[in-house]
């Protein structure tokens, strides 16, 4: 794992990057200008080559995970899920390397917990339009098959909690520095493009999507090489990334800061026995919570798990951390008289795993020849 620094490491220059971009970098065909410019006009002295030179150097640092778009699985006809399952202690390392073999795992954490200690999100996609992958079947079947083989190969059961309701899905990790609110958006420079209605996506903009996944190249010109690995014009990649962007396809482009680097070492996934009746209620309140990077609505299961909404959130230190549940569960306390057992906190002690979720390789995708 690439060593990081401290956020006390970090530069003006990286923090106003850090803050600015994690979200609304533009996507035209030379993009580091225009930032560069947005970026002088709150006050930080660079030139586009200047913040090139800062994100590749802040990447190869180990600051950031990654540059580029952040790919939504469910909206490119596929589906991303939260599996539970208890690895026994004896057996944990074995376990986990089964697990984490499957491709479609994408991530994998040890948490704290008496019995469910290993949760991961298994991501499966859909076929392309006017493609087959040779198996057949809905993403759901897919991930039922994909739990059912890795249940004959550890012996431990699993636990699916597929999202029934996304309340908020935002993680930005903020510094102290310029462009302190994260508020700078430039996804409306560029062409105008028409969103369409299509839940799934062609084999080209497959392929795109593979080619995105793990990040866009940190270069001069960043769409125009990935256009020219696609043997595609870079209009095409412009206008497509942008459309995926206003489709939710994307959920945003720009820096995905590792957040360990920034000191956001606490990671806190929150689990509650919400009464049905309010959850609404509380999922739209607690989504309103700025520290608050993820909730969802998932179900119960019976005798195992109690719990129906998830709230995960993020600290410098265990006390911060500690705070930010104790304002979670205050909130809590406005629609229903919370018990100690109607609530919980998960934390993760180790990353097993941490790509990214992804699609299939091209050549699984395209019709056998």
């Amino acid at each position: 794992m690439t060593q990081v620094e401290s956020d006390a490491d970090l530069s003006t220059l990286d923090r106003a990057v850090v803050n600015a971009f994690q979200g609304g970098f533009p996507v035209v065909a030379e993009p580091w200008e225009p930032a560069a410019t947005a970026l002088r006009e709150r006050g930080v002295d660079v030139t586009g080559p200047e913040l090139l030179a800062a994100v590749r150097d802040l990447d190869e640092r180990g600051v950031l995970s990654r540059f580029g778009a952040l790919v939504n699985a469910e909206e490119i006809g596929g589906t991303a899920t939260l599996v539970a399952m208890h690895a026994p202690p004896e057996r944990f390392e074995a376990v986990a390397e089964t697990v984490n073999g499957y491709r479609e795992v994408a991530h994998n954490y040890e948490r704290e917990h008496p019995h469910l200690n290993m949760w991961f999100v298994l991501s499966v996609a859909s076929e392309p339009q006017g493609a087959s992958d040779g198996r057949g079947g809905t993403a759901s079947e897919r991930v039922e098959e994909v739990l059912a083989s890795i249940e004959a190969d550890t012996g431990q059961e699993t636990y699916n909690l597929p999202k029934q309701r996304e309340f908020h899905v935002g993680a930005k990790f903020l510094l102290d520095g310029p462009v302190s609110a994260g508020d700078l958006d430039l996804s409306g420079l560029g062409p105008d493009v028409t969103p369409t209605d299509g839940g799934t996506i062609t084999p080209d903009e497959r392929d795109l999507v593979v080619e995105i996944q793990g990040g866009l190249p940190i270069t001069e010109t960043p769409y125009a090489d990935v256009a020219a690995e696609l043997d595609q014009p870079t209009e095409w990649v412009v206008e497509t990334i942008k459309r995926f962007d206003l489709e939710g396809k994307v959920r945003r482009v720009g820096v995905i800061p590792n957040h360990y680097a920034l000191g956001y070492t606490e990671n806190g996934m929150t689990v509650w026995d919400v009464p049905d009746d309010v959850l609404d209620e509380v999922g739209e309140t607690v989504a309103e919570l700025g520290f608050v990077t993820h909730c969802y609505h998932r179900p119960r299961h019976e005798g195992v798990w109690p719990y129906n909404f998830f709230a995960m959130t993020h600290g410098r230190d265990e006390a911060e951390s500690e705070r930010r549940v104790e304002q979670v569960r205050e909130t809590m306390t406005e629609f229903w008289d919370v018990a100690d057992g109607d609530w919980d906190t998960l934390f993760s002690t180790r990353i097993l795993k941490k790509t990214g979720i992804r699609l299939a390789e091209r050549a699984d995708v395209e019709p056998e020849e």
